[in-house]
């Protein structure tokens, strides 16, 4: 394709809640349009797209139809780490590198998980709410609790998936005095921290006090935390998902917090996001939800969107960074 002002398409810019001066990084590298929002049908899509050689998105998905009729594409970027939204083979088949920001938000989506989990343990916002609302200024006593605050130091932190998320969050779960347990489909470079151990899924499961999702998601592990699983963990037990909705079966989930199979479980992903009004887990038993933020801080987008530039930069150039198919 020329490199001389090649037409750049962004579908969904207002999931970065930057202002649009910010996009200038952009608009350095080619012509750009920018939409805040982009309905996810096809038709919609080829309105806006049809003359792009570049497609950036960060959830608006991207299928095998749609890519059909988007003749001048020659670049897909994607404003995240995952790319499920994106059909990879379709785009391959087409010659469409696809590109994604794999390093962006570590530091906070770690930080968010453990958030998670000390709300789980400590809740604060419970007893921030019940001061707030007189409780201690009616107590007899100069302290009270509304549950009980669970010490981490001792206790087992389970990580589904051991990349760069999973591995900080072991770091920080070992801080804490937890020993740690992974299952990753390669198990290797052991962190030079005790105790820690590689289990399996099902082992992670039976055992762990905490089990936290960081894998990806894929068609082999659709809704694999399913009745049968949930089953098999301990009654004290959580559970926490920063990594993807559809790794769980929310109903499954629903039904085990509601008989208190499990202690509580924290989610910052859904199935389907925006969420349902009727997705069951709005009305389980102990079960806190964020709306899809771990990722947010400002320093993470920030990175992010410098880091899309720099793959669009270097796939002008001729030099691809962070292909995906």
């Amino acid at each position: 394709m020329p490199n001389t002002n090649p037409k750049i398409v962004v579908l969904d810019a207002a999931t970065l809640c930057f202002d649009r001066s910010e996009w200038d990084l952009f608009r350095q590298l080619g012509e750009v349009a920018l939409h805040d929002r982009t309905p996810s049908e096809t038709e919609a899509i080829v309105t806006r797209a049809s003359s792009a050689d570049i497609v950036l998105t960060n959830k608006v998905p991207l299928r095998a139809e749609t890519l059909a009729r988007l003749p001048a594409l020659r670049f897909i970027g994607v404003l995240a780490t995952g790319y499920n939204v994106i059909d990879i083979k379709a785009a391959r088949e087409r010659n469409v590198p696809v590109a994604n920001v794999p390093v962006y938000g570590t530091e906070t989506v770690a930080q968010h998980a453990m958030a998670l989990l000390l709300e789980l343990c400590n809740h604060v916002g419970l007893h921030d709410r019940s001061v707030k609302h007189g409780g201690w200024v009616r107590s007899a006593d100069f302290s009270y609790w509304e549950k009980p605050v669970i010490e981490l130091s001792g206790r087992t932190l389970g990580l589904v998936g051991f990349g760069r998320i999973g591995r900080m969050v072991g770091q920080i779960g070992h801080a804490f005095g937890m020993t740690i347990w992974a299952a990753d489909t390669r198990q290797q470079d052991p962190p030079d921290y005790k105790p820690f151990a590689w289990k399996s899924v099902p082992e992670v499961f039976a055992g762990a006090d905490v089990v936290t999702l960081h894998c990806p998601q894929t068609k082999d592990n659709f809704e694999f935390i399913n009745s049968a699983l949930l089953k098999t963990m301990k009654p004290s037990a959580f559970l926490i998902n920063t990594a993807r909705g559809a790794l769980i079966n929310e109903a499954d989930l629903a039904r085990a917090l509601e008989a208190g199979a499990i202690a509580g479980a924290a989610l910052d992903v859904i199935s389907r996001e925006p969420m349902l009004a009727d997705n069951p887990l709005l009305q389980a038993a102990n079960c806190l939800i964020t709306p899809h933020m771990a990722w947010t801080s400002e320093t993470a987008r920030r990175k992010l969107l410098r880091e899309t530039a720099e793959n669009v930069r270097g796939f002008l150039a001729g030099v691809p960074r962070n292909v995906v198919n």
